[in-house]
């Protein structure tokens, strides 16, 4: 071979090679060009995602909390099905047993039963049923409540089992709770617990409550009857349902322009102006406060909502019930401050209930000892004064007793205000609840007095003696 074809050849390996490796790293940059690229995309995709969601999150009124899920309003999905099947696991109704009714809702019947869990006991739960003939905006608000109660996770808050949806009847089905509701177990068991126990129910109350003011949600609808108790008289906050008017008591509630408002247990600016917050659930847990220490007494007793909402604008706050501690009233009136921003947060409440079960002694001292009363009596709320005897017992409906009070001598609210239990008592009054209601005005009564006293004015009061007829 000549010198010019073996250089020719040596041209074309040359050519060769070159092509090859040329190719190769074109291929290796057009690969990494696509990795580098892919890459960006799926990176600018998931940031869209989830600015996306977080979007949604916040129109859904998802407000984050840092180490806590929060709520997700039910109502801000178009589909309400939706959140029912996202927050609500779906239950054979097969593995439902229905033993008996315990009573009616606003949307059908509430029964006792048993549910089959796989692998596990029988457990027994309460099981809300939708009754027939619901349009489907009725069945939509029926599931709104369990769409609201599976988000919730706390043991102070009614645990969800689960719903039926894809049968009929329509089930929501809770955990049972043995004791049914506080307001009725009190009376129930009237004087029958320790301070302390009634303390370890309002903890186990406000408990429920700062998780969920912690997770952005507002109950609006506090009270007693809306606690569960179980057989270890843990109380359990319930009742996740629009606010509605009580079936057996059509003067718990007043109707505004947004609907229907339970009067008694709500704070002045929700009345007012439809103002609900964790600041108005303080207030209405205030309320619940009372309705404890005084076993299911009715808030305000028979006091029309008018005249319970004109009483509070002018400053008057419910008296202690007999036998309340110290304590605890201060916590009530602190709950029932007018500007909403001078109430306790609810970790406040657990935190200082927390101390006085620490420190049980904190609890002897009681309001109706007049030498407990605090030494600032102008941080309390003025209460009415009432000229008579007649007028007092008016103003808290116990004008059946005025023959009694006047005949054992007692003329003036000067010697009312002396009265003990045992001179209620022994003045013919014999039915517990009236004797708490009296009772509990009379220590009202005290503190306006130690207040005037304190304050020099006593001489500008007019108190009349009852007339004698």
């Amino acid at each position: 071979m000549s010198d010019s074809e073996e250089a020719a050849d040596q041209g074309q390996v040359l050519v060769i090679v070159t092509a090859t490796v040329g190719g190769f790293s074109l291929l290796i940059i057009l690969t990494l060009f696509l990795l580098i690229t892919g890459r960006c995309q799926w990176y600018i995709k998931s940031k869209i995602k989830s600015e996306d969601k977080k979007r949604t999150q916040y129109q859904n009124g998802h407000v984050p909390f840092p180490g806590l899920k929060t709520y997700i309003d039910p109502d801000t999905y178009e589909d309400p099905s939706q959140a029912v099947h996202e927050f609500a696991k779906e239950i054979d109704p097969s593995r439902i047993r229905i033993e008996r009714v315990i009573g009616a809702g606003e949307f059908g019947e509430v029964c006792s039963g048993r549910l089959r869990i796989p692998g596990k006991k029988e457990i027994p739960v309460a099981i809300k049923t939708l009754k027939g003939g619901y349009t489907e905006r009725q069945r939509r608000d029926f599931l709104r409540e369990a769409s609201i109660m599976g988000q919730f996770d706390n043991p102070n808050i009614i645990r969800l089992e689960g719903v039926v949806t894809k049968s009929r009847p329509v089930m929501i089905v809770v955990e049972y709770m043995e004791n049914g509701s506080l307001d009725s177990f009190l009376r129930k068991h009237d004087g029958h617990f320790t301070v302390i126990q009634l303390v370890g129910m309002l903890r186990g109350i406000a408990s429920g409550m700062m998780y969920l003011s912690d997770i952005g949600y507002v109950h609006r609808d506090l009270a007693a009857r809306n606690i569960l108790v179980d057989d270890n008289l843990v109380c359990k906050v319930s009742d996740f349902g629009l606010s509605r008017v009580l079936e057996d008591d059509p003067e718990a509630a007043y109707t505004t322009t947004g609907g229907k408002i339970p009067i008694r247990w709500t704070a002045p600016e929700a009345i007012a102006y439809r103002k609900f917050s964790s600041a108005s659930d303080a207030w209405s847990y205030g309320i619940v406060m009372w309705e404890v220490m005084s076993y299911g007494e009715r808030p305000y007793w028979e006091m029309s909502n008018q005249d319970v909402i004109l009483s509070i604008e002018e400053g008057y706050r419910l008296p202690a019930p007999m036998g309340c501690p110290v304590a605890l009233h201060q916590l009530m009136l602190l709950c029932w401050q007018k500007e909403r921003s001078r109430r306790p947060r609810f970790n406040d409440v657990v935190s200082f209930l927390d101390k006085l079960i620490r420190n049980p002694s904190s609890l002897l001292t009681l309001v109706e000892d007049v030498h407990s009363f605090p030494e600032s009596p102008e941080d309390m709320p003025d209460y009415p004064l009432f000229i008579s005897i007649g007028d007092w017992l008016d103003s808290i409906k116990m004008s059946q007793y005025k023959n009694n009070f006047i005949a054992a001598g007692y003329t003036t609210l000067d010697s009312i205000s002396t009265m003990s239990i045992d001179d209620v008592r022994r003045i013919g009054v014999s039915l517990i609840g009236h004797q708490r209601r009296i009772v509990s005005s009379i220590q009202a009564l005290r503190l306006q007095f130690l207040h005037i006293q304190q304050s020099g004015f006593h001489e500008n009061w007019s108190i009349y003696p009852e007339e004698p007829q």
